[in-house]
């Protein structure tokens, strides 16, 4: 038996947990501050392979085992590890405290609306992406993923944050600041959770299931769910394949440009995703904002025509382009030399339609499109329905190859 003990934030290890105990494993300030029997192995943990194989070792022998870890062990701990390796059966875990809920403790705020996300040892970009979709996320950080670089990636965002460090310590701080704030200090090394908030929104209704919605109750909503100017919005069936093949998700970064009155944004942002509306008109920016704090998501309006203006912004995971007109090629170029994953175009004209796909592949994106006609039943007097049929549009996305390890294309 293993047994893992979270030391919360900054409890002490019970004696008689270390008791008998033949191997114990954990940080050296873990293995510092606990009574570790004299006659016990230690081993301070580093890189998880040597340490995995001394506990196996161990375990051939029957020796009892501890493991020592910060928090709760469980919770983006070393429970996964231990639990791959030896199976959930031969763990005993008795956690602590956990560092998120501390941080939020200690801010006097609930949490079980909130996201979880970890840059330590991960890349920041999907961190950043979702503070910029939720409003209440507690990201654990790492070396090159601290609040300083989170600050200056969220420079542009409505968001205030709390900096918990050396959580359980003497030495204990949790500081307020501005992400630009964040983004001009030297952190040092000590910081363990980072809670980004959008302080408007910091109570939400009473839950009974923890965290953020999984996904929205109904997409490809109905026109009359937006405000929109003169039937200028993308129709509801146009939507439901377009959202198919953009895929939004949280810890994406959307773009919609020539957003109109937002009506993709809005819908790619009810899925998690972190989105940028990019819009020319200074109308369509008002819309697209009040149809936004309709839906209660949040999407960024951005003012500007492309592709100029998309040089100021991060690259995307997926774009959707809903207007143009004569800059649609070179809008397209722009976003698929930058877009991870796909990018879907909605052309009204048929003439346009040779440019959009040479403007995909020449990206380097596998390219396939459709045709969509529908029609709608209709009333008619004598309560009978006849068929109305909508505008066609073709819809034409890319999607790029991905890569193998070997960096061919799959």
């Amino acid at each position: 038996m293993i047994t893992v003990v979270g030391t919360g934030t900054g409890a002490p290890v019970p004696a008689e947990v270390l008791a008998g105990a033949r191997l114990v494993v954990g940080g050296r300030r873990h293995l510092d501050a606990a009574a570790v029997p004299a006659d016990a192995e230690r081993v301070v943990l580093g890189p998880l392979a040597p340490a995995l194989d001394v506990i196996e070792r161990h375990l051939e022998k029957s020796d009892r085992v501890v493991v020592l870890a910060s928090g709760d062990p469980g919770f983006f701990g070393i429970v996964r590890v231990l639990a791959e390796r030896f199976g959930a059966g031969a763990l005993e875990v008795r956690p602590g405290v956990s560092s998120v809920a501390a941080a939020f403790a200690r801010a006097g705020v609930p949490w079980d609306d909130a996201v979880v996300v970890s840059a330590h040892g991960r890349e920041l970009r999907s961190a950043v992406n979702v503070c910029r979709a939720r409003p209440k996320v507690a990201v654990l950080t790492g070396p090159g993923s601290g609040p300083a670089e989170l600050g200056a990636a969220l420079r542009c965002e409505a968001r205030v944050l709390l900096v918990a460090s050396a959580l359980g310590t003497a030495g204990e701080r949790v500081e307020r600041v501005t992400p630009a704030e964040a983004a001009a200090r030297d952190w040092g090394t000590a910081v363990s959770v980072v809670l980004c908030l959008d302080e408007t929104r910091l109570l939400g209704p009473v839950r009974t299931v923890a965290g953020p919605p999984v996904g929205p109750a109904g997409w490809a909503l109905d026109e009359t769910e937006f405000a929109h100017r003169d039937s200028m919005i993308t129709k509801f069936e146009v939507r439901a394949l377009a959202l198919a093949r953009l895929g939004p998700r949280l810890g994406d970064l959307v773009w919609d440009v020539g957003a109109g009155s937002g009506s993709v944004a809005v819908e790619c942002a009810r899925f998690g995703a972190a989105v940028v509306a990019v819009e020319k008109t200074r109308d369509g920016i008002e819309r697209i904002r009040a149809n936004a704090a309709a839906h209660g998501v949040d999407v960024r309006a951005v003012h500007g025509a492309a592709p100029t203006v998309l040089s100021d912004l991060d690259d995307p995971d997926a774009v959707f382009i809903g207007g143009g007109g004569q800059e649609l090629p070179a809008i397209v170029t722009a976003c698929a030399r930058r877009a991870r994953r796909a990018v879907v175009v909605a052309v009204a004209a048929l003439d346009r339609v040779p440019a959009v796909r040479a403007a995909l592949t020449g990206a380097g994106f596998g390219c396939d499109g459709v045709l969509l006609q529908s029609s709608r039943l209709a009333p008619l007097p004598g309560d009978v329905s006849r068929l109305a049929a909508t505008n066609p549009v073709f819809l034409l996305w890319g999607v790029r190859t991905p890569l193998t390890r070997e960096g061919v294309a799959q």
